[in-house]
């Protein structure tokens, strides 16, 4: 019986990760997603709401913020969703620019290695029934042993008429590339912006659609033919 496998998907602020892990949800049987971001944007999530200053975060153990604040992840129609206490916190609110760029700061002065082992436990435990593509940042340093590892880019224009439709209009155009701009800028300094030998770089820029994106990916995958990507 072969192994189940596992995908990592990271990639510039805005340029899809999230609307491609989906859209692999539907062509790789037997698949899940960790939305590894959003595990990590509910902890800072909760934190702020607690009137938290985020700079503390540099002297305290991530996964002990977690315990305390009762932040957790359930699997629901295949995908990993956060829970604060008993709440879940709908993606919009992870998804939101104040929990942004508090998570882009965080990552910055966090000390996440308890956390990245946490992650690696939630995956190998996945992976004993799924085939596990996984969102997020520093999947390489995390998850080593990745059987696919994708690196997802875009013009800043392009993530930035992206990002535009999912604010809905509550930030203008100019304010929203200079927010991306500062949080791809602190990316790069945490050090989650790096590339491996096994690193598959896709620029979508030229992408009309969220199929056209996956179906880029799904190039390098079929190649390989390990699993069927159609």
């Amino acid at each position: 019986m072969k192994d189940n496998i596992v995908i990592g998907i990271e990639g510039l602020v805005g340029s899809g990760k999230t609307s491609i892990c989906r859209e692999l949800l539907t062509k790789i049987p037997n698949s899940v997603i960790l939305h590894g971001g959003n595990l990590y944007r509910g902890i800072v999530y909760a934190f702020i709401k607690k009137n938290k200053n985020i700079k503390t975060l540099q002297s305290i153990d991530i996964t002990k913020v977690m315990k305390e604040l009762g932040v957790k992840i359930e699997l629901e129609n295949n995908e990993t969703v956060v829970y604060v206490g008993n709440e879940k916190i709908e993606e919009e609110e992870l998804q939101n620019k104040e929990t942004s760029m508090a998570v882009s700061v965080a990552s910055n002065i966090a000390n996440n290695m308890e956390l990245f082992i946490f992650a690696r436990n939630i995956i190998n435990n996945l992976k004993e029934k799924y085939n596990v593509i996984v969102s997020g940042r520093a999947l390489m340093e995390i998850y080593p042993n990745l059987d696919y590892h994708f690196f997802i880019t875009a013009s800043l224009e392009e993530r930035a008429k992206r990002k535009l439709n999912q604010y809905n209009g509550k930030i203008g155009f100019k304010e929203l590339k200079e927010h991306i701009s500062k949080r791809d800028e602190l990316q790069e300094k945490s050090g989650f912006y790096k590339k491996y030998n096994n690193t598959i770089t896709i620029n979508v820029t030229e992408c009309k659609t969220v199929l056209e994106s996956t179906n880029e990916v799904c190039k390098y995958i079929k190649e390989i033919k390990t699993i069927s990507c159609i």
